[in-house]
């Protein structure tokens, strides 16, 4: 009896090895093509988590739009289909309409600004609202200031824009900015622009640098007017219903490895618009700086419009956290 208890209780042992060390397999999809900084920080994060776990979870990242655009992804991570997302700021708010708040014009100066802000308590906040929509904040990546970019001229005051098809994400407040300043947006998927702008559908777009250059735009495009009007985060969320499956132990490890690909991601962000513009130059790109004192005017209604909306006390919020770190 004792040497059939001593193998029963091998047996379980083994059995509770082999389940401790079993691998976990789960997904994270973005729309940016390989290169760019949220891929990089995407495989990062898919690296650190493997490591830290001892192998137990690996995580296998599906770039450029492979596992669908930004907003049907956000309902996969709802339901669970899909367990992780560097997605965007303007098709997050669709679902946690908070995020609009962090898409008003001209609010942040530099990406060091937005940063202050986002690991601040108004980011604390947004978590929490985020998580309330089932998902789970891991880190705020960037996304970058965005500027225009087009075919036809470069763009020195809001008149240069009077009529000009631009492409816009799906994004309200990024509409609303355009409109208020005389451009005609065209809301056109991220992995149909290039083919957009090529067959001559919209004359321009706005996007950061890493974003022109990753996905090749300066292809299509011959001016990149600096026009700084819009900051955008990456929001790098994971679906609630995957989190809780995780142990508080695996948590911890999630988060670690979510807050060095964070850093990644940000110091990737910042080097990559300090470099590009020589890079783009090369590439037949011409750049020009306005002065952006009549669009900074000229979009203050989209503030007033949004600070007035159901979203107003955040938006206000957001805008007093911005200036008080500026």
């Amino acid at each position: 009896m004792k040497l059939i208890n001593k193998k029963i209780a091998t047996a379980v042992l083994a059995l509770c090895a082999v389940a401790a060390h079993a691998q976990t397999k789960m997904t994270l999809g973005h729309n940016a093509a390989v290169g760019n900084p949220k891929h990089e920080a995407s495989v990062k994060f898919a690296e650190l988590v493997k490591t830290k776990s001892n192998g137990r979870f690996e995580i296998q990242v599906a770039p450029a739009a492979q596992l669908g655009d930004d907003v049907p992804i956000l309902t996969s991570l709802r339901t669970g289909a899909v367990d992780l997302s560097a997605n965007s700021q303007g098709a997050i708010s669709s679902v946690v309409p908070e995020y609009a708040a962090f898409g008003m014009p001209f609010l942040f100066p530099t990406l060091q600004t937005a940063w202050k802000v986002l690991d601040g308590p108004v980011g604390q906040e947004l978590a929490k609202h985020t998580e309330a929509k089932g998902m789970v904040v891991l880190g705020y990546w960037d996304n970058g200031i965005r500027h225009i970019s087009n075919k036809n001229r470069a763009i020195n005051t809001p008149a240069d824009l009077k009529g000009m098809k631009l492409r816009t994400p799906p994004d309200p407040t990024t509409i609303d900015i355009m409109q208020a300043l005389g451009a005609d947006p065209q809301q056109i998927k991220f992995s149909e622009l290039y083919v957009a702008l090529q067959q001559g559908v919209v004359d321009g777009q706005e996007n950061p640098l890493m974003n022109i250059w990753s996905s090749k735009l300066y292809e299509v495009q011959k001016y990149i007017s600096y026009t700084s009007h819009k900051y955008e985060m990456t929001p790098f969320v994971m679906s609630k219903r995957s989190f809780d499956r995780l142990s508080e132990a695996d948590r911890k490890i999630f988060h670690e490895a979510a807050a060095e690909a964070t850093q990644f991601n940000r110091k990737a962000s910042l080097e990559s618009d300090q470099k590009l513009e020589g890079e783009l130059k090369a590439k037949g790109i011409q750049f020009n700086r306005p002065d952006l004192t009549p669009f900074v005017k000229g979009t203050e209604p989209v503030i007033e419009k949004w600070a007035a909306g159901p979203q107003g006390e955040f938006v206000r919020k957001v805008v007093a956290a911005a200036r008080a770190a500026k």
